[in-house]
């Protein structure tokens, strides 16, 4: 099986479509069109049904996928095991976390790094989903879930807090909540179901069942953005909110802790240029 096919085999596969493999991939449709039939006729089998939907993986693409997806693993064991043995301080790190903690540690993280190893470019991707780092999507991650596959070396940064925070003109309208109500007659704004890990059916140990959602968000900085603007009253990290001065922060005694955690694959922990740039993100957290 011809390994540039099978990529683009499995582009479609998970994409469901060949845009979306193509944009994925960074090649264009018609290509990604062309490496599809250029494997169904190698193996003689259809691996797809065209449907409006989208394409749908016949039996044959079932099989074909697991074998794929073998030759996937192997290929990314490889080129991590190469980068392992890189001693040059200069190259590309791709490095994933969300904005609010690119804002206010990863920045301060890169400017230090860049003053050191001007030659290291830093592919910085901020999003709440969490990256594949055996797939190679990052080099490097700031989570606030330490994970448990056993390929991966996670590096505690620190402990966090959140506290419930809203603007002085929210107070104003509608005064502070009471403990012990559900936050009865109030406004949230929250996350979007699993976007946060740490975020359930209560915000800093008090229970929201007679709140109404005012707005969901998929973004940090948006959440922020969003009780800054006096939507509703939010769950925000206190060594980002308690420094803006446009939030007021509710019930100071009640608080949730989540950690941060630096996260690579072992097989590139001896990479130099991806060393630095974890040195450097560890050293913005205080080193912890």
């Amino acid at each position: 099986m011809d390994w540039d096919n099978a990529r683009i085999f499995l582009g479609i596969y998970r994409a469901g479509t060949l845009r979306g493999a193509a944009a994925l991939l960074q090649v264009d449709q018609a290509t990604a069109g062309r490496r599809l039939s250029s494997m169904e006729q190698a193996l003689g089998a259809r691996l797809f049904l065209r449907t409006p939907s989208g394409y749908v993986p016949t039996p044959a693409g079932e099989l074909a996928f697991a074998a794929a997806e073998r030759m996937e693993h192997a290929a990314d064991q490889l080129q991590r095991q190469m980068l392992g043995i890189d001693d040059r301080l200069s190259g590309v790190v791709r490095l994933a976390a969300s904005d609010t903690t690119g804002k206010h540690f990863l920045m301060t993280a890169m400017r230090r790094l860049h003053a050191l190893h001007p030659d290291v470019r830093v592919v910085l991707s901020t999003s709440t989903q969490v990256s594949n780092l055996t797939r190679r999507e990052a080099d490097l991650a700031v989570r606030t879930v330490r994970p448990g596959n056993p390929d991966l070396i996670a590096r505690h940064l620190r402990r966090l807090e959140v506290g419930l925070y809203a603007a002085d003109s929210y107070l104003q309208l509608r005064g502070e909540p009471q403990p012990g109500t559900a936050l009865a007659g109030h406004d949230l704004v929250v996350y979007q179901q699993g976007t946060a890990s740490y975020q359930g059916d209560a915000l800093c140990g008090e229970a929201i069942g007679n709140a109404r959602i005012a707005m969901e968000v998929n973004s940090g900085l948006m959440l922020i953005e969003a009780v800054c603007a006096g939507l509703g009253i939010g769950e925000l990290p206190t060594h980002m909110a308690d420094r803006d001065p446009r939030l007021v922060r509710i019930w100071p005694q009640r608080s949730e802790g989540y950690d941060a955690w630096l996260v690579l694959h072992g097989d590139l922990n001896r990479t130099a240029r991806v060393r630095a740039v974890a040195d450097a993100i560890i050293e913005a957290y205080g080193g912890a």
